[in-house]
């Protein structure tokens, strides 16, 4: 499939989507409206509040407030859960001893784990980027972890006939083996970050994106929390897009899939 047709293709369904979400509120479907208006709203309002938002600029300082907490627990996470992949993979006794208290920490709920935050570093940025940076730790974690685990053996083995010492394996062989796992985490934690930057806002601060949709659920504005859904998804998006960039620049060595239309 090429690129044009893939692009047709989502934009269609992103299209048909909206169109059946404006139809089902707006059209009587047998005398009754299959989606309330006030509990699902239409895409012609939630359109108007994001270009009302955006042309008066009340929204630019919630992006931005964002931005910026999604981009620290991005980075914060992703440094954490690369290095301390890395070493637990390189250093299989530290990785068994440490083991349950990963899976502990791991498994506990990231809603309980906000109103702490909130209590050690304050409704300020830094307890939003806390509440980010631990969901964005162990998917990269366990990725970089299972990355470097799986580089086999027989290229160790061919590494070390032809005198590679630790620092030159991990540069030409653990290190491009954990790179497509790495950037595989990456994506994902984009989104995981933005979500703790927003749901840090909403359960308590006094700007942000999750603070927009807060207050448009306190005054039961849907368009209000529609939109605030839509900038959010379209910013996740464009995060994503500079993280795809990187992955192109530095997995230039890896082969293209070819496609067939």
């Amino acid at each position: 499939m090429s690129r044009v047709t893939l692009l047709s293709l989502q934009v269609l369904v992103a299209v048909v989507t909206l169109v059946l979400w404006q139809l089902f509120s707006t059209v009587p479907v047998f005398g009754k409206v299959l989606l309330p208006p006030f509990f699902f709203s239409n895409p012609v309002d939630v359109f108007s509040q994001i270009v009302k938002w955006f042309s008066t600029g009340v929204i630019w300082k919630h992006l931005a407030i964002t931005l910026w907490e999604s981009i620290l627990a991005f980075v914060i996470g992703s440094a954490g859960g690369i290095l301390v992949g890395f070493w637990f993979a390189r250093q299989p006794r530290v990785a068994a001893v440490f083991d349950p208290y990963v899976k502990m920490v791991n498994a506990l709920p990231r809603v309980v784990l906000a109103p702490i935050f909130a209590l050690w570093f304050g409704l300020g940025v830094w307890s939003k980027v806390a509440l980010g940076v631990t969901l964005v730790f162990f998917i990269v974690f366990f990725n970089v972890y299972q990355g470097v685990k799986e580089v086999p053996t027989t290229v160790l083995d061919n590494g070390r006939m032809l005198g590679m010492n630790e620092r030159q394996l991990m540069r030409h062989v653990y290190w491009p083996s954990a790179l497509s796992w790495m950037f595989s985490s990456l994506h994902t934690s984009v989104g995981f970050a933005v979500v703790g930057a927003v749901v840090g806002e909403y359960l308590g601060s006094a700007a942000g994106l999750g603070y927009l949709i807060q207050q448009a659920e306190g005054v039961f504005d849907v368009a209000g929390v529609f939109a605030g859904m839509f900038v959010l998804s379209a910013f996740v998006i464009l995060i994503d897009m500079g993280v795809t960039m990187v992955e192109n620049r530095l997995l230039v060595w890896r082969p293209t899939a070819v496609t067939r239309d």
